[in-house]
């Protein structure tokens, strides 16, 4: 058997809706990413560089327009964020507005952030647009950017409404436009996102 120098990223699920946050204590600190949705466990490996990078631009601005101006504070993965129907999720970036900052305790975020974004992988797009797209809505999460590299573009998804389980408004931010947060005071060349990286392979 050859192994894999560069093995790709892998996403599973289980297949019993049955895992709850002491499962989830209870797993092992081996580097995977494990969220638990309406009692389902999603595992992804490590992504990409050009994954990570897109991350870093989005903290390098989210830092100097929110964490810099104190009205919220920046996290990023891995780390648990506990919300109704969600125990936990982990995405990419997350804000917590600065009055809301009692939700950081016992070493994990325990409410509804301001804001919860994710950048798409190959393995992890349905995950994102669908499942997790729906479960934000339901817990109440006012915002959620969905980053997507192969179209260097990102959906800003507001206004959650619980019962529908979706989001009222999506915006589209164009490749060539400006991200916009509804919700906050952000603003930030599209472009800039995906700008620089020294490998584009997802």
């Amino acid at each position: 058997m050859t192994a894999l120098v560069n093995p790709p990223e892998l996403a599973m699920r289980s297949h019993l809706a049955v895992w709850t946050r002491a499962h989830w204590e209870s797993l092992p600190a081996d580097g995977n990413r494990y969220e638990i949705i309406d009692g389902v466990l999603y595992m992804t490996t490590a992504p990409s560089p050009f994954h990570q990078w897109i991350i870093r631009q989005i903290v390098r601005a989210l830092f100097q327009q929110i964490d810099d101006q104190s009205f919220g504070v920046t996290l990023f993965a891995p780390i648990g964020v506990f919300m109704p129907g969600c125990d936990p999720v982990q995405p990419d970036v997350l804000v917590i507005r600065t009055a809301d900052l009692g939700i950081i305790n016992d070493r994990r975020v325990n409410g509804v952030p301001a804001l919860l974004i994710e950048v798409l992988s190959p393995s992890t797009a349905t995950v994102d647009l669908r499942v997790k797209r729906h479960a934000y809505a339901r817990a109440g999460v006012p915002e959620y950017w969905i980053v997507r590299p192969a179209e260097r573009d990102v959906l800003v998804c507001t206004q959650p409404d619980a019962a529908l389980g979706d989001y009222a408004q999506t915006d589209h931010a164009l490749p060539d436009g400006d991200l916009v947060s509804p919700t906050l005071p952000f603003r930030t060349a599209v472009a800039s996102l995906f700008a620089g990286a020294p490998d584009t392979t997802l």
